[in-house]
């Protein structure tokens, strides 16, 4: 355990040193790491394939594809918020003098949160389409090592998060097989209401 942590603050240090060296890299690490830029395109994204598909059986696929999502972002969030109860880690700009460009949270490091909604969403969209899934892979895996560089998390709480939204996902996609046919009737009731 101890190798890991030392492996973890290594990284941190290392991807760090470069912060606030060069104004651009600084502006763009800024963008990509705020609560608000990815995590806006990966809503919109799971927004448009709720009403995307070219006919009702890939319209359908999609819908259950975003109840996946929706559910796993859900529960990921859940899942963080127990694990906080019984494990707190510092962050890494408390362990180690680091420049950070984002503002500095004071909950648990471990697991990262960020990380656990973007690959939920990310496994989710998998579910029914692998070229959007894997864009949306690329945004979680991006928006997590830029909070790594910007000295907000390890990289373990990233894989720790990373792991809890993977695994909801796959989870309520199971569940979403194996309690049929109520996923069929909610997106039923959905239809005739005009929302799928």
């Amino acid at each position: 355990m101890e190798t890991l942590l030392n492996i973890d603050s290594e990284i941190v240090v290392w991807l760090n040193q470069w912060a606030g060296r060069w104004s651009i890299l600084d502006q763009v690490a800024r963008l990509v790491v705020s609560d608000y830029f990815i995590p806006v395109i990966l809503s919109l994204t799971v927004l448009a394939l709720w009403f995307l598909g070219k006919d009702t059986a890939s319209r359908n696929a999609n819908q259950r594809a975003v109840l996946v999502a929706l559910l796993a972002v859900g529960f990921s969030n859940l899942a963080v918020l127990i694990t906080n109860q019984f494990v707190f880690r510092d962050r890494p700009f408390v362990d180690h003098e680091l420049t950070v460009l984002f503002y500095q949270p004071t909950d648990s490091s471990l697991p990262a949160n960020p990380a656990a909604v973007a690959v939920a969403m990310a496994a989710g969209v998998w579910q029914a389409s692998r070229s959007l899934g894997l864009a949306l892979y690329f945004l979680a895996a991006l928006w997590g090592a830029s909070r790594v560089f910007v000295g907000v998390f390890y990289p373990s709480d990233v894989l720790a998060g990373a792991a809890i939204g993977v695994g909801m996902a796959y989870w309520f996609a199971f569940l979403m097989r194996n309690i049929e046919p109520l996923p069929t009737l909610v997106l039923g009731i959905a239809r005739r209401f005009h929302l799928a």
